[in-house]
């Protein structure tokens, strides 16, 4: 059990480096004029996109096997799931969505059809640090 948290920890941390990383190339990319710098950044923010979302595959899959296989998270017996562990997932489901709309703004930088100030992304990209921060007071506090 300890190898599987182990290795959970290790692609939940490689998941955030490039949710934390891939809305700073989008701050830079709606700040560009340059065509060249541009299709750089594009390029980068492909490679990042893909090699995150297959750094979540096996997050997503140790943290579901930690839960539903060991039972880390359940409550006592016969009382269901413990009350940290549905607000982390529901964390979790939003983390995902974030991952999810990062790729969805990729699509909008590549059809340059992106409508949003760098601004904007300066925020967005402090989404998954607040989650981040929010997932690791539950399970290590497990407050309710």
């Amino acid at each position: 059990m300890l190898w599987i948290k182990a290795l959970h920890i290790v692609f939940i941390a490689s998941w955030f480096a490039g949710l934390f990383y891939l809305p700073r190339i989008f701050v830079n990319l709606a700040q560009e004029t340059e065509t060249l710098v541009t299709e750089r950044l594009l390029g980068m923010a492909r490679r990042l996109y893909r090699f995150t979302t297959i750094l979540a595959i096996p997050a997503i899959a140790l943290g579901l096997y930690l839960y539903l296989v060991i039972g880390i998270g359940k409550g006592p017996e016969g009382k269901g799931t413990a009350g940290w562990m549905h607000a982390k997932l529901a964390l979790v489901i939003l983390v995902i969505g974030y991952h999810h709309a990062c790729g969805s703004l990729l699509k909008k930088f590549e059809n340059g059809q992106n409508k949003r100030s760098h601004k904007w992304f300066r925020w967005f990209n402090e989404v998954p640090v607040l989650l981040l921060l929010a997932i690791v007071i539950l399970v290590v506090v497990k407050p309710f």
